[in-house]
């Protein structure tokens, strides 16, 4: 493996100095804080966020439509209730039924856990998180349920407490990027492989591999503007 030089760090440092303020969103996300510390909407966050849509225009506001119609109203107010709540109910804030099914088969397992354990929410969450490995993801309870891909399997473990990345087409292509300017050749073709290079990139960096996730996402344009820059005021609200 080729020593990561004093070059990468450089670069990473440029990336991220476009950023401000990312840290402390990324460190709100590992303390399982999100959403208001709501696991709730963070299991529907990772739900929606499966299928692809643009982020912050059709996941964020489906997610707070879901928040002020179902939890503010008092129908839904922790994983059991999410687990037994009727797709065909939830479809009119989010039309994609496996979504729905997908939210509801992670709560039931998180809420199954949770009463196993003396756990709330939110320690049930941090238990399977510590818990799990991205090396068997595949054979994870969690990683069983139709619809949890890699990424949104990396995604919960992320809000669980695990400083990891997920390993989508934006962050590949940014960290392959990021490494052609330093010209390493890292490898980043394979899930495991991406992951385990942000992580390396991480120990020479000093930034965490979540930090360095989100960073890619940000620095996306979106109009005349990074994301990071249109949707600051939002990151302090999820």
């Amino acid at each position: 493996m080729p020593n990561f030089s004093k070059g990468l760090s450089q670069i990473i440092n440029v990336y991220m100095s476009r950023t401000g303020g990312l840290r402390e969103h990324c460190e709100r996300c590992l303390q399982t804080k999100r959403w208001g510390g709501s696991v709730v909407l963070m299991v529907v966050d990772a739900a929606f966020t499966s299928i692809g849509l643009n982020y912050f225009t059709a996941v964020v506001p489906s997610v707070v439509k879901f928040e002020r119609e179902l939890i503010i109203s008092g129908k839904v107010q922790n994983l059991r209730e999410l687990s037994l709540f009727s797709v065909a109910q939830m479809q009119r804030i989010w039309r994609n039924s496996r979504s729905w099914q997908m939210a509801k088969n992670v709560a039931f397992y998180l809420a199954n856990l949770a009463a196993a354990e003396g756990l709330d929410d939110r320690g049930a969450l941090r238990c399977w998180a510590a818990s799990s490995r991205l090396e068997n993801w595949e054979k994870n309870p969690i990683g069983k349920i139709k619809g949890v891909g890699v990424v949104t399997f990396q995604y919960l473990r992320m809000m669980g407490g695990i400083d990891t990345a997920m390993p989508d087409k934006i962050v590949r292509r940014v960290i392959e990027q990021i490494l052609n300017e330093a010209e390493l050749g890292m490898p980043t073709k394979g899930d495991l492989e991406l992951v385990t290079t942000i992580e390396q990139m991480s120990q020479i960096s000093g930034y965490g591999p979540t930090e360095i996730c989100w960073m890619t996402w940000l620095l996306q344009p979106e109009g005349h503007m990074i994301k990071m820059d249109k949707y600051r005021d939002l990151l302090d609200r999820i």
